[in-house]
Formats: C-alpha cells, structure tokens, sequence
C-alpha cells in the first residue's frame, strides 16, 4: 500500500514539473514574439523602396520617376541633339518626370515649365537649368536627366552588308566595328575598296587588309553622318 502511495506520489510530482517546463517555455515563446514583433513590421534603416517603374509610354508622356535604361553616353560631355529621346527624372515628384523628345528645332516641352532650348547642352548641364526652373515650384528639387536614345548622331552603311541602315553613333566605332555590328560583308561585297563618305571627303578601306593586321591607320573611327559604301 505504502509503495502504491509513493508511486503516485512520484509520478504526480513528475507531471507537475513537466506543466510547469511547458508553461515556462510557452512564456519564453510569447516574450520572443512581442520583442520581434515591432522589428518584423519595420524597414532596416537607411533603405527605402524603389518606386514602381511604370510602364514604356511614347515620348512627352510621364513615366513617374522609375528606373531608368540610360544610353551608355557620357553625361559630362555628351551633347544632346535633335531627335534624341531624354528622360527627365525628378524625385519623388511624377508630375514633374517624363520622357521628351527633342524637336527638331532643337527644344523641349518639359512638363509645367515653360518650353526650352536644350540641343549642345549635356545632360548635366541640362539637369541644371531644369532644376532651376522646378525649384520655383517645389523646394530643393532633385533632377536627373539621362539620354534613353541617341537619335542625333548616326552613321550609315549601304550596299552589299548583312544589314544596312541608320546605326546610332553612341560611342566611338571604327569601320571595321561598325561592318561587324551590321552582321559582316555579304558574299558579293567588294571587300578591297569599301568607300567611307564624310561630307566632300573620301577614304578607302580594304577589308581583307585590316583583318590581316595590315595598313591598320584606314580603320579610321566613324563620325557623325558618314556613310559607309560597300559595293
């Protein structure tokens, strides 16, 4: 009988230790979650999101400050010309931000501001004159213009080449650069006396040549307007 009595006595020792483990641990569990909590629901400091990039629209319609694809010029020197196609980013401010694109007169319409001469400018500089002119409407504004298309600057090739056409001159491209990017010569090309057209100026280049490692001073660079003739 006594052994009976210790057995219970033992075993309802046991569960009491056991309940009150699990009651500790359940305590723990629950101060975890309300000192987690308030960090789960904020933002780590010093980042904010990026807001939502609209989608493509035509030129002269807002895109409401989103990434921007940038044309890989230089906004330090590049020169903004007619026809290329700009993205004006103002932050935080989608009234303001947009894409243009330059009118052949070599001028602008930026949104709310009065209509602008912007053909020589750089983009720099350009983000300059435009915060000027925002900053008379919204305090210490931030702007950002980048160069989506390079529309002003081209170079052609015609004649006998995988693909001819208009090519944007981005960055410095030689002929040989050039005949490559058009996907190469075709069969029937004359590869010995290709013609580069610059104005009343001529030059010659011999294709075989230049793959060869010969005469390489008639890879000369491309410039604006030049037309590349293979026959």
């Amino acid at each position: 009988m006594r052994k009976a009595v210790r057995r219970h006595d033992k075993v309802l020792m046991m569960g009491k230790t056991i309940l009150a483990l699990s009651m500790r641990i359940v305590t723990v569990m629950c101060l975890a979650v309300v000192v987690a909590g308030p960090a789960w629901g904020q933002r780590k400091p010093g980042k904010q999101e990026s807001p939502k990039q609209d989608k493509e629209v035509k030129p002269e319609t807002a895109t409401g400050g989103g990434p921007v694809v940038a044309a890989p010029v230089d906004p330090k020197t590049y020169k903004i010309g007619p026809e290329d196609v700009l993205m004006i980013d103002v932050w935080k401010e989608p009234d303001l931000s947009g894409l243009v694109q330059v009118r052949p007169d070599g001028r602008i319409s930026p949104r709310l501001v009065a209509e602008m001469e912007v053909a020589g400018l750089t983009p720099d500089a350009l983000s300059e004159k435009l915060r000027a002119e925002f900053g008379k409407m919204v305090l210490n504004p931030i702007v950002q213009v980048v160069v989506r298309e390079v529309r002003s600057r081209k170079y052609y090739l015609n004649g006998n080449v995988s693909r001819s056409g208009a090519f944007p001159l981005v960055v410095p491209i030689t002929v040989l650069e050039a005949l490559t990017l058009a996907g190469g010569l075709s069969e029937w090309a004359d590869k010995k006396n290709i013609i580069i057209m610059r104005g009343d100026k001529r030059f010659r280049f011999n294709y075989k040549d230049v793959i060869k490692g010969k005469n390489m001073s008639q890879n000369i660079y491309l410039e604006n307007g030049d037309f590349v003739i293979v026959e």
